[in-house]
This record gives C-alpha cells, structure tokens and sequence, in this order.
C-alpha cells in the first residue's frame, strides 16, 4: 500500500483548507493546456460501477452565458424573497456568483441513462451515479486550487431552464455549474463564515448504534 510523508499529509490537509468557494474573480484568460490538466482530474474520480457519468459542457458563448446569468439573478430575487430580518440583511450583500468575471464556465451533468457500468451499484440507489459526479467534482476543485485556480459553485438556479438553454438532453440531470479563474483576493475562509451567515463547526459530530 502506498504511503505518503508527513509533509505530504500537511501539505494536503492545507490544501483542503484553502478549497473554499471563490465568488470573486479577476477576468484573466485560464491556459488551455491548464484547465486540460485540472479536467483530466475527473479521469482519476471514482464512480459506482465505473459508470463515469460525469458530463461536462462548457459554457462559452455570449448568449448561453446570459442565459445562465439572467436565470442566476431571477432564483437569486426569489430566494432572497424567502428572508426576512438580519438574514434578508445579509443575503442581500452576499455575492453569490462569480458568473460575470469567471472566465471559464462549466455545467457540470450526470448522465442518467448510460449503459456504462451495466447498472452495477445504481439499481437500488440511482441517486448514487450523482454522487459520482460530486465525488468527481472535487477531486476537479482540489486539483485547481492546488494550481492557484479557483472554483466556485453556483447553486442558485433553475436546472430545468438551464438545461432548456443549453439544449441538453432530458437524460442529463445538473448536478453542478462551476465558475472557474483565478481568485481576485486570498483567503482561507468562506465568505458566508465572513459575513455572519454561519458559523463553521469545530468538532464532528459522531453517532453510534
């Protein structure tokens, strides 16, 4: 079994802190060559019955960006419509989306209905071919940030218009939409945790049975 040194373990427990969602961009291109190397992340993921249902359509055009965009700031109104008090206060200084300056976007799906892996795994939990992706997904964030790129994930949106705006198929479902560039400011700590929104937990907690 591989092992790995104590500077290794420090360096990645690091790293892990450092994965925070990134909001705030600068507009600087991304090498291709370096977002290749940070997808080719989602090659090393695991996935329940090495499915590997992980889809990924970049978002690149002027008018699919503004789709994303205008559907982004219409779930954001609604959501904020669903606060009240110092919550509603502070929602509405958050900055939520990197989507007007990351220069890389990503929508990242699950292929429902792939034959690959014969079902193995998914037949009882087909909730279990997302989580792949997830899993995926991560090992993609770790990968940028270990690059100095930063990610971000919008979940304040419509799937279903989303998808309709970028006809994908029915049998895809959105697990993610990424914003992907280089951070306009270092920090370790998410901006939620800045602001008030919640506060991080310093312990695990643990159940037995």
């Amino acid at each position: 079994m591989q092992s790995f040194s104590k500077d290794f373990q420090s360096e990645l427990t690091r790293l892990l802190r450092w994965r925070r969602d990134v909001r705030r961009f600068r507009t600087d291109p991304v090498d291709e060559a370096l977002l290749s190397e940070c997808l080719d992340a989602f090659l090393l993921a695991p996935s329940v019955g090495l499915s590997e249902p992980w889809r990924v359509v970049r978002v690149e055009s002027q008018a699919a960006r503004a789709a994303a965009y205008h559907n982004f700031e219409a779930a954001n109104q609604e959501a904020l419509a669903g606060y009240a008090g110092e919550k509603a206060k502070i929602y509405s200084g958050l900055k939520l989306s990197g989507m007007q300056d990351a220069p890389v976007q990503l929508a990242i799906y699950c292929d429902e209905s792939t034959a690959k892996g014969a079902g193995l795994g998914a037949k009882t939990m087909p909730e279990m071919r997302r989580y792949s992706v997830v899993g995926a997904i991560n090992l993609f964030w770790l990968t940028t940030r270990a690059r100095g790129l930063g990610v971000g994930w919008v979940s304040i949106l419509d799937p279903k218009q989303l998808s309709q705006d970028l006809s994908i198929s029915k049998d895809w479902s959105l697990v993610a939409y990424l914003c992907v560039g280089w951070p306009e400011e270092a920090s370790n700590t998410p901006e939620l945790e800045q602001l008030g929104w919640e506060d991080r937990r310093g312990d695990l907690p643990i159940e037995r049975r």
